[in-house]
């Protein structure tokens, strides 16, 4: 559980730090995503009760040391793969997706995003899920591999529609290259 929580410190704090440093305009007490949704917060504190509950029933399901490894692992890939993509976006990078474009606005294609369309998105996503695997949650594994999934889904396809009228043809050519980097999700479907 300390792993857990320093980790999700760290998560926290650095989501505050890069935007800082990367896009000081848009720096607020919501850039610690602390108060993200209740959704959010709700599925921590299922996470808290899970694992003191099955600590109490199960204790030995606590101690399964190469799982909470792996999940240790997918929380540092996702955490660092998530502030690879903030850094290389940029000013680009914002915590809340824009509706209207502006002169500063450019696609970026290199780096991280040479590998995903939404490397920010995958970040988070093994993020989240490698925080129960490290606690052994087996209830919340599942749990927050669903709700991340269609959380990121609809966003995915709701952040493209305003890409493509952004970035037009030049969006559309970079997401038939480059996956989104999510299983199962494609984005958002163009009909020419």
């Amino acid at each position: 559980f300390r792993r857990y929580m320093c980790s999700l410190s760290l998560f926290h704090y650095s989501e505050y730090l890069v935007t800082a440093i990367n896009n000081p305009r848009s720096l607020s007490l919501d850039s610690f995503l602390l108060n993200h949704s209740f959704e959010y917060n709700l599925a921590a504190l299922s996470s808290w009760v899970e694992f003191t509950l099955e600590k109490l029933l199960f204790p030995e399901l606590k101690q399964i040391t190469w799982l909470s490894t792996v999940g240790l692992l997918m929380v540092i890939f996702g955490d660092c793969l998530r502030k690879a993509a903030m850094l290389t976006a940029g000013s680009n990078f914002n915590h809340i997706v824009q509706n209207e474009k502006s002169d500063t606005h450019t696609l970026v294609t290199s780096g991280v995003y040479g590998w995903f369309r939404h490397p920010s998105y995958v970040g988070w996503f093994y993020w989240s899920i490698g925080t129960q695997v490290l606690l052994c949650n087996p209830v919340c594994v599942v749990g927050y591999a669903l709700a991340s999934w269609r959380f990121f889904r609809e966003r995915i396809e709701e952040e493209e529609i305003t890409l493509i009228h952004f970035f037009g043809e030049e969006y559309l050519e970079y997401k038939r290259k480059v996956p989104s980097g999510l299983p199962f999700i494609k984005g958002v479907k163009v009909e020419l």
